[in-house]
């Protein structure tokens, strides 16, 4: 089947997007659907039924809902950690959770859960109070990673629907700066600080726990009252209470929920904080509904195995290196970045289940911006470039703000993107327009070639009614279970990250170094900034 795709490719490099509204009148019917309170559209990829059949044949050929059924069903599909993948029993109904996890673990997310509803629900009634007595105003997450990304990409995208009352920030990068501009603009007696680490030993989100520790004490808490000011989310109970948490203030975290899926563990707690209890249930419930959509519907029907399956002819059989994320709405305004994580961490392999090396093309190069922002910016290569450059775009078609017309502008970009991206514009075309407006022959024959774009992008577009937790949670989902489909198909692991971890036993090698202790294992040009660094830098 590889091959067939492969064959199919080569002659699609050739197929007009454009032109197969004709050649098939019910397209748009045809290549949409709605789940989950999104609707997709793809009409606008550059796919043919017999493309869309021969993946879906190929997905058969995978088995692709045999290994659903076994991240669902609790299996250890995470084979070189020896772990299962179960983030989403967290967002599933408890007779599910106590069918995948058991008794005992499905008491231990119940118990969770209810135990981060009392203390959201005091925090927000002010039952919980700093060293002066005075209720918190603030909260600050500490993490970094998925601990970190998720729950701030939600709260951005919740704002309309965030505490008054309680202002909750995130603190993720070892940068002194950026930790000195987050606590300038807090005030001690007020805040209370929530660290998220599953091993209480990372080395960046300790060195900012401690530095927020600190800033505490020098403004004015006292070693006894230090507690009353934090909380944490770990695996590793005896380390967060060596840094001083109370017992009861230690949320749980699970070795089968993975960092940058684990937004709907005791890891969301700070969102929940920021939007309310219900509201944070509203958004798992979102993604539960995907759930349930991606494990129930047909192959040729079901949105996640779409945008799957449509990823990985574009990069795998089209070999297009790059997917742009581009919401055109300033509350997912950093999405594209968190998909970065989701995506490129998860699927940025080259070895395959059994250590063997895939010979297919894998992850693409996520990124993306906000519209119109990214008209602006990088959108010109998309338009004239060397490359093609798949788009998905995301729009609410109502919005929170008071200003309608600015949304009327802001969707009416969106669209026009994926029109101009699929249409470009031919030399013909550039030619009778300039001769419309009075150009002279000559300037003609100069200009023309500058304001050609050959189009047949591909582009599929996603939108919402409007953006609420339930629709977020939903969104979520769905990026997640297409990521799932992509690594199942391409036969990797999509949930470890064995090389972030190289590069955590480096850096620790360059600190004992900065030390004064041996350096030998560093290369001469790492040994050389270094010591740049020693001379100059402390």
């Amino acid at each position: 089947m590889i091959n067939v795709l492969h064959q199919l490719a080569s002659e699609h490099h050739r197929f007009s997007i454009k032109d197969s509204f004709s050649m098939q009148p019910n397209r748009v019917t045809d290549y949409s659907l709605v789940a989950a309170g999104l609707f997709l559209d793809y009409s606008q990829q550059n796919i043919s039924p017999q493309v869309m059949k021969s993946l879906n044949d190929w997905a058969r050929q995978c088995d692709l809902t045999g290994k659903m059924q076994a991240m669902f069903g609790g299996e250890k599909i995470n084979n070189t950690e020896g772990r299962a993948v179960l983030h989403s029993v967290l967002r599933a109904p408890s007779d599910v959770q106590q069918a995948v996890l058991g008794g005992e673990l499905a008491r231990q997310v119940g118990d969770t859960q209810q135990r981060m509803a009392e203390l959201v629900g005091q925090l927000h009634n002010g039952d919980l109070v700093g060293f002066d007595g005075r209720a918190f105003t603030d909260v600050i997450a500490v993490g970094i990673g998925g601990s970190y990304y998720g729950p701030k990409v939600c709260a951005q995208a919740l704002k309309p629907y965030t505490n008054s009352q309680l202002k909750v920030h995130y603190l993720a990068n070892v940068d002194g700066e950026g930790v000195e501009e987050k606590l300038d603009a807090l005030n001690p007696a007020t805040t209370l600080m929530v660290v998220i680490s599953k091993t209480f030993v990372t080395q960046e989100t300790l060195l900012n726990a401690n530095a927020v520790k600190s800033w505490l004490v020098e403004g004015g808490c006292n070693e006894a009252s230090l507690s009353k000011h934090l909380m944490a989310v770990s695996s590793h109970v005896e380390n967060a209470i060596k840094f001083g948490v109370n017992s009861d203030r230690i949320l749980p975290m699970w070795d089968w929920v993975g960092g940058r899926f684990s937004l709907w563990s005791a890891v969301g707690f700070p969102l929940a904080c920021a939007i309310g209890i219900d509201n944070y249930n509203e958004l798992k419930a979102g993604a539960y509904e995907m759930d349930h959509h991606f494990m129930n519907a047909p192959l040729e029907q079901n949105m996640p195995v779409i945008m799957g399956l449509l990823g990985i002819w574009n990069r795998s059989f089209m070999n297009y290196p790059s997917l742009a994320v581009l919401p055109y709405s300033h509350a997912l305004r950093d999405f594209p970045g968190y998909l970065q994580q989701v995506d490129m961490e998860s699927n940025g392999k080259s070895v395959g289940l059994n250590g063997e090396t895939i010979t297919l093309a894998t992850a693409p190069i996520v990124f993306g911006q906000e519209g119109t922002n990214s008209q602006h910016a990088f959108m010109q290569m998309m338009h004239q470039g060397q490359d093609k450059i798949p788009c998905e775009f995301i729009v609410p078609l109502t919005t929170h703000s008071t200003l309608k017309e600015h949304h009327k502008v802001l969707v009416a970009n969106c669209f026009a993107q994926s029109e101009a991206l699929m249409n470009g514009k031919s030399l013909a075309q550039v030619k009778t327009e300039l001769a419309a407006k009075g150009v002279s022959e000559q300037e003609i024959e100069q200009l023309a070639p500058h304001k050609v774009m050959p189009g047949n992008s591909p582009s599929l577009t996603i939108t919402m009614d409007k953006i609420t937790p339930k629709v977020v949670g939903s969104l979520l989902a769905l990026y997640e279970h297409k990521i799932f489909v992509q690594g199942a198909m391409w036969g990797l692991n999509s949930f470890d990250q064995w090389g972030v971890e190289l590069g955590k036993e480096l850096s620790s090698a360059i600190l004992t170094a900065m030390d004064g202790e041996d350096d030998t294992k560093l290369s001469p040009a790492t040994s050389s900034q270094l010591a740049r660094f020693c001379n100059l830098g402390k």
